[in-house]
């Protein structure tokens, strides 16, 4: 067959346009233009054997590199006819997302099957194939038709429509016999009923005009693929963000467990919220103790955390005796306000290792079983061994292992072998991941079946003593760690001891290990949040020897040399701006009495008042280590101290090259800002400004670019991104470009010019929310500043008078209404603060009611909710409050 492919798309010298059949970028199709705009070509094409559908996109070409392609998961398509069509004519232009791309998300419009195209057998003439994109019509039990201004069209006859085939999934094609057609002719594409075939929607804009000149025999055209839109209003809905392990039932065994999570999916659905939102559920189990407790930093990106197993959807365990001893535990713990971490994750893996041993042949034999091994062996196989081989040891640290401490596929194979002494211990780790699937699978497929978002979180990092850390290193900067700058909510930036990513490595084979994390979330979720989206431009990575985040530097990053330094004025003096300056009223001023104590152990003497710090403290993990074990306020506030004077520099060399410099962050503070001169200040501010700022939008724009439309587009969940903290400017443009939704909080404003964030402005793309998981919620924040309330209530909430020292229920319900009524796409808002509009059911502890503390690295997450899900499903008064806000906003 002949194609022929003609687009309009403005190239700049060097550059060329080529078609990509079948996703073949190698044998691409190259067009040609004469004027840099207008491009078009020729060629002869054989369609593969059984294949049936031709995909294609348009790329720019620089030589033999694509330096960029069309976006999107849904590339141009189009079904040959049969043997007399001998020449099809394209008509395209540049396609990236669809215009509103959600709308072709898991999380709006389920997957549903699609019939084969009609072919085009009876046409042995001229044809003419009109193509669309147009999602969301299979819910409403439509299909799309096409009618116009010609008795083949129906003469604009809304009974007479002709319907469109959905060959793929929100993909229409129609094929028509050329000659019999009146040329020109009007039309328009319609929402035509499934049964009746009458419309029932009409396109939006003018009617479309159809010119085209003579076809020859054989010959089908297709003209330009057509987005289509009816006038209807933008789709907007409500949610609530809770962890799972704050979850609380009757029956559940001291922590929220994925059959909670299924009430709870319940709730929302009974109170018209539309979204379900939940923390990461990735197994941490490390030291078995509460530091595990924080759920950004699993063993495997794909294993989930055992204590989510909901028992009561397990057979009843047959030793009477001990089912009595849990089930005295289960009431205990579940009567605790709190999480007891290390307690409940003890009685529940004892339960889960007694109910393996009763039905372990039964499960392992299952064909169900059998068919989820199959599928997911390919991490699960590690998984259990990395766990059974961490219990053994009693670490997670496989360099500290005396066997398997490198991972060998091979030998890791030979020892979860069935005839293995230890299977029994490894198979375990199946079972309960088997378990797990099956609960999680459960309550995403109710979530879907009664349109309910369900929203998961991924986390940007992974633990250097992982599973995925253990089996492919390569993939890791092992000897750095992962962390952001700092921010109101964290002075001295925080510091994740995560590795950061191998780029570079990642890039080589397309971002094989992201996809493959993101095609299992898909199993269960429809939309999901990118923690921390900044890291997909830069990661704020800090030396392995430094504790707090000042150090760090971003990564990638364009560092500066002496040279360019001295360009804005400052004189760059290596020994006095890239070493901890400390005088003697320094140490005075810091630390008061303890300062001798502080020369004589942890600083010497250079010259005049001079100091430096000894080798043997030079660094903040030599200093963590000397204060190893010392608990107690004073000794406390001297390591706090003590780390201060190590990040007292003004540059901090590059990681790849220490003759090049990045300005360290936040320093105008410190004690070695001061002792520039006013000139110097200025000149600093001025480098300071245009590195952070400015010099790399365009760099950071590019890596990201590399990165995200590949994972993006993956699968077909909505993605969401955490784009808070110190946000370069190319962020919203590839949050923009890619339709990711943006984070909007009010008391984060995008807008460093406004004290608050302006709800009624939000974008439309975008999930706002009152606060998040690392804030304190609405009750709280109400009570940190007074003076930040005061603001709030009179500027920006426009009331007058005595301002409330707690909030009132009152208040808190019209915040919540300025959020549902705001433009954003999702409302999720805390479960807290859903609550809070209600004094009768609020907790009356506010401190309690916070999830995380930022600022602290060994926060212990524990919250659970103060009434169980059977008393919340009860409280009609405050569900219909609920139901009577979402509805009354327009969202549903």
């Amino acid at each position: 067959m002949k194609l022929t492919f003609r687009m309009q798309y403005r190239t700049v010298w060097g550059e060329n346009i080529r078609v990509i059949i079948n996703e073949d970028e190698a044998h691409a199709m190259v067009l040609s233009t004469r004027n840099g705009i207008d491009w078009s070509g020729t060629s002869e094409y054989t369609l593969p054997e059984g294949m049936k559908q031709i995909t294609y996109r348009y790329g720019v070409f620089r030589g033999a590199n694509c330096i960029r392609k069309e976006l999107g998961a849904i590339a141009h398509s189009f079904y040959p006819g049969n043997a007399q069509q001998q020449h099809y004519i394209i008509d395209d232009c540049w396609r990236d997302l669809p215009a509103d791309s959600f709308k072709y998300s898991s999380a709006f419009n389920e997957p549903h099957p699609c019939a084969a195209p009609v072919a085009i057998h009876d046409y042995v003439g001229s044809c003419i194939t009109f193509r669309a994109l147009c999602p969301g019509l299979y819910n409403k039990q439509q299909e799309l038709g096409l009618i116009g201004s010609c008795d083949v069209l129906g003469n604009w006859e809304y009974c007479r429509p002709l319907r469109m085939q959905e060959v793929q999934p929100n993909v229409w094609h129609l094929t028509i016999d050329a000659s019999s057609l009146q040329y020109p002719f009007e039309y328009k594409f319609v929402a035509v009923d499934s049964k009746t075939g009458s419309v029932t929607e009409w396109e939006c804009g003018m009617n479309r005009t159809f010119h085209i000149q003579p076809l020859m025999r054989g010959e089908t055209y297709l003209p330009m693929e057509t987005e289509v839109f009816f006038n209807l209003p933008p789709q907007k809905i409500a949610g609530s963000a809770i962890p799972v392990f704050s979850l609380r039932s009757e029956g559940s065994f001291g922590v929220g467990d994925f059959g909670d999570l299924k009430t709870f999916i319940e709730w929302a659905a009974k109170t018209h919220q539309k979204a379900v939102q939940i923390l990461p559920i990735n197994d941490t189990s490390m030291t078995g103790t509460w530091t595990d407790s924080y759920p950004y930093c699993s063993i495997s990106i794909y294993a989930f955390h055992p204590m989510y197993t909901d028992l009561r959807q397990l057979p009843a365990l047959k030793d009477k005796d001990r089912a009595e001893v849990y089930e005295k535990e289960r009431i205990r713990l579940n009567a605790l306000s709190q999480v007891d971490y290390e307690a409940v994750n003890h009685y529940k893996r004892n339960y889960l290792k007694d109910i393996f041993m009763q039905e372990k042949d039964l499960i392992l034999s299952s064909e169900n079983f059998q068919k989820f091994f199959t599928e997911n062996n390919e991490w699960l196989l590690p998984y259990a061994a990395f766990s059974y081989l961490r219990d053994i040891y009693g670490t997670p640290d496989f360099s500290q292992w005396p066997e398997h401490s490198t991972y060998d596929a091979a030998s890791i194979k030979e020892l979860c072998s069935p005839d293995n002494d230890c299977y029994t211990e490894i198979a375990f780790y199946y079972f309960i991941q088997y378990e797990l699937h099956l609960q999680l699978l459960k309550a995403c497929d109710y979530g879907r079946k009664n349109g309910v978002i369900v929203k998961g979180d991924i986390p940007i990092g992974i633990s250097r003593t992982s599973v995925e850390a253990w089996i492919e290193p390569y993939y890791f900067n092992l000897n750095g760690q992962a962390g952001a700058p700092p921010d109101p909510f964290s002075s001295k930036g925080q510091n994740w001891g995560l590795p950061t990513y191998n780029w570079d490595v990642m890039e080589k084979d397309n971002y094989l290990w992201w996809r493959r994390r993101f095609s299992k979330m898909a199993e269960y979720f429809t939309a999901y949040r990118i923690d921390h989206i900044l890291g997909f431009f830069r990661i704020w990575e800090i030396p392995i020897h430094s504790v707090h985040g000042l150090l760090g530097q971003f990564s990638p990053a364009l560092p500066m040399s002496e040279e360019e330094i001295r360009s804005f004025g400052l004189n760059f003096n290596k020994e006095f701006m890239t070493r901890p300056f400390i005088s003697e009223y320094i140490l005075n001023t810091m630390f008061g009495d303890k300062a001798e104590m502080v020369k004589e152990t942890f600083v010497e003497l250079q010259h005049d008042d001079i100091y430096a710090m000894r080798p043997e403290f030079d660094t903040q993990r030599k200093v963590e280590a000397y204060f190893a074990g010392k608990t107690d306020k004073e000794s406390c506030d001297l390591k706090e101290g003590i780390y201060a004077l190590i990040s007292d520099v003004l540059f901090v060399p590059d990681r790849k090259n220490p003759e090049m410099y990045h300005p360290r962050i936040a320093v105008q503070t410190d004690y070695i800002f001061q002792q520039l001169n006013w000139q110097e200040q200025e000149a600093f501010n001025r480098l300071y400004n245009h590195y952070f700022y400015q010099r790399h939008n365009e760099f950071w724009y590019t890596e990201a670019m590399k990165k995200l439309p590949i994972l993006t587009q993956s699968t077909p969940m909505l993605v969401c991104g955490e784009d808070l903290g110190m946000v370069p400017d190319c962020v919203p443009w590839v949050m923009d470009q890619l339709q990711i939704l943006s984070l909007e909080i009010q008391r984060m404003p995008k807008d460093p010019k406004n004290e608050f964030g302006h709800v009624y402005a939000y974008p439309f793309r975008s999930v706002c929310t009152i606060g998040t998981h690392d804030m304190s919620t609405l009750r709280g924040w109400w009570e940190e500043d007074k003076t930040v309330t005061e603001h709030f209530y009179h500027n920006e909430l426009g009331y007058w008078g005595d301002v409330p020292q707690k909030v009132p229920g009152w208040l808190c319900q019209d915040i919540i209404i300025r959020h549902l009524q705001s433009p954003s796409m999702l409302c999720i808002l805390t479960w807290q603060d859903w609550t809070s509009m209600n004094e009768a059911i609020r907790n009356p502890n506010v401190e309690s009611e916070r999830i995380n503390i930022p600022a602290n690295p060994r926060h212990y997450w524990r919250w659970r909710m103060h009434i169980t899900l059977e008393q919340l499903m009860k409280l009609d008064e405050f569900n219909n409050e609920i139901r009577q806000l979402i509805d009354a906003n327009g969202r549903y």
